[in-house]
């Protein structure tokens, strides 16, 4: 095992990694920017190494400093979390050269994972289906009309190197799509520095369904069932749940599979999470690899009992699972809310500032993973995520009882939260019936669904 850990990100992901490494004994080191000096990272961690300004682009994006952290510490190891540089492949590499592990894929998987239009080709090869679109590359809104016209619409058009929604615009006909093209292109350069563009057609009332899986470095490889995460705002999931309601059986096992079959095609090891897009006839689509630690893994853990974080470090440092798919079981069902510092009443602005009041669910049965406390102050120069509400009961009505109880005590202010909104959210009947799809929250929130100006 490692005998010291360098967690390279912020927020609650890097306390929630902070923790699983000191219940594994593990020294861990935390780097911070300088608008996280007081951050509770910085607190929790053995060590703490401060890694430039408050712009992520000179501390959490930059390599060099990160790495330099590593050397002064002697860290084995860097845990990057998610987001940052999670799924960088030069990251990776550099790690490798300084003989210090990247708990995570290899550069060559992450390198295919992060070139949408390459993991496209690659996941057809393989016999799974693919959403109808372009698998070259778009550089002209003259050539992205032909596949327009192909494929139909409405369509998507996609960042190559994207995620998070950058770069993305649902365009209605060819018209659009014209118009359209040029600030995708121009957010995407901005985003990933990669102006390439491709078109899907956009599938109508689908459900956004991943497939957590974790893999070796002997090609032995385990699904975790499936988690739902069709809530989304722009893009941004903001409530996941697992197992997926009103998904069959038959389905699930299908989606089990063609995860399996791309993880082993890709090269995969580590954790890793294969997304699809399941529509109303049940038909599923390759969406995306997200080659790191999710957000929404904790709804994994509560119906499976793993610690991912756990699993995820022990494969890194040994190359063997200590899992089998026959010790996998999968346990009632887990809802997770994520409580963002947002205002959903106006257009889910960005709230920092501080906090004055923080009171977390009581119910010791109820998980909050958060990096925030009573008089912590948001920075405005990172993500807005303050938490995460995660309920595990027996059933899943069970569950959305739990979770309303718990967001009723959440108590975070004076800063605008999420957590009102979610409120209305569990108290919907599409969403209480389990059928609700990528529409929901637009039809909920139909401010939130608006493109940035």
């Amino acid at each position: 095992m490692f005998d010291k850990v360098l967690v390279a990100n912020r927020g609650e992901i890097a306390v929630r990694i902070l923790r699983t490494l000191k219940k594994m004994g593990v020294a861990s080191v935390a780097v911070y920017s300088e608008a996280d000096v007081d951050a509770l990272p910085t607190q929790l961690a053995d060590e703490a190494v401060l890694i430039g300004p408050p712009a992520p682009t000179k501390s959490y994006l930059n390599i060099d400093s990160i790495l330099s952290a590593a050397t002064q510490v002697g860290a084995s190891a860097i845990h990057p979390g998610y987001g940052f540089l999670s799924e960088n492949a030069q990251f990776a590499e550099a790690c490798s050269n300084l003989d210090i592990t990247f708990i995570g894929p290899n550069p060559k998987s992450l390198l295919l994972a992060g070139d949408k239009l390459q993991a496209r080709r690659t996941v057809e090869k393989a016999g799974v289906r693919v959403i109808p679109g372009s698998n070259e590359p778009l550089h002209e809104p003259s050539v992205a009309r032909r596949f327009g016209a192909a494929i139909g619409y409405p369509a998507m058009l996609k960042a190559a190197a994207g995620g998070g929604g950058k770069g993305m615009r649902l365009v209605s006909d060819e018209n659009d799509l014209i118009e359209s093209f040029p600030l995708a292109q121009a957010e995407a350069h901005a985003s990933f520095g990669d102006p390439t563009l491709y078109l899907e057609r956009c599938i109508m009332n689908a459900r956004h369904i991943e497939i957590q899986i974790l893999a070796d470095s002997k090609a032995n490889t385990i699904h975790l069932g499936e988690r739902n995460c069709s809530l989304q705002r722009r893009h941004q999931k903001l409530l996941e749940e697992a197992p997926s309601p009103a998904l069959p059986y038959k389905t699930k096992c299908q989606l089990y599979e063609a995860a399996l079959t791309i993880s082993e095609v890709m090269g995969f090891r580590s954790l890793g999470t294969f997304e699809f897009l399941v529509d109303a006839s049940n038909q599923f689509y390759f969406l995306e690899v997200n080659a790191r630690i999710q957000v929404e893994h904790p709804v994994t853990e509560a119906i499976t009992g793993i610690d991912l974080v756990q699993a995820q470090i022990e494969e890194a440092a040994t190359g063997e699972l200590s899992l089998s798919q026959s010790n996998i079981e999968f346990r009632g069902h887990a809802i997770e809310c994520r409580i963002n510092a947002e205002d959903p009443s106006n257009g889910f602005l960005p709230q920092p500032g501080k906090i004055e009041t923080f009171r977390p669910p009581a119910n010791p049965l109820v998980r909050f993973d958060s990096h925030v406390y009573e008089g912590y102050t948001v920075p405005f120069y990172y993500d807005s995520l303050l938490g995460k509400v995660i309920t595990h009961e027996a059933t899943r009505d069970k569950a959305m009882e739990t979770m309303q109880n718990a967001l009723s005590e959440l108590t975070i202010g004076p800063i605008q939260t999420t957590t009102l909104f979610l409120k209305r959210v569990l108290a919907d009947d599409d969403f209480r019936s389990g059928t609700y799809n990528l529409d929901l929250l637009p039809r909920l929130a139909p401010e939130s669904n608006d493109e940035d100006e």
